[in-house]
């Protein structure tokens, strides 16, 4: 496979992973065994906007893209793909910091709600039994 091509999933597969930190509680939801995967990507994406790290997909694609003969952009996944549609001007450490901020709220609220119905649940079935 060309090396373009092998970019081109490489961002497919960037932004799958991002969609699944930020929306993947939701899947939670309906199949709570999936935590076990979703609570340490989610981690990993705020750690990453937290502190300005650069996700290990990006230099990956960035490579093949070298490779291709194309010319890298700078600075990282989400601000080049991401942040340019929805803040144009540029992403700045604070904008990182409210993106990681954003995730960790909705995720939290997510678990919330599902440690909430796992209580209501064992609440119910104690109080069936006697």
């Amino acid at each position: 496979m060309p090396y373009r091509q092998l970019a081109d999933l490489i961002v497919l597969l960037h932004f799958a992973f991002l969609a699944f930190v930020v929306a993947g509680g939701l899947l939670v939801l309906r199949r709570p065994k999936l935590a076990w995967v979703h609570l340490p990507a989610a981690v990993w994406g705020v750690l990453i906007e937290f502190f300005g790290w650069i996700c290990p997909l990006t230099p990956l694609e960035l490579s093949l893209r070298h490779r291709a003969g194309e010319a890298p952009y700078t600075g990282g996944f989400v601000a080049h793909y991401v942040m340019s549609v929805l803040y144009p001007d540029g992403l700045t450490r604070g904008t990182q910091v409210v993106l990681g901020l954003l995730v960790l709220a909705l995720n939290a609220g997510i678990y919330a709600a599902l440690l909430a119905r796992r209580r209501a649940k064992r609440g119910t079935r104690v109080d069936l039994r006697r």
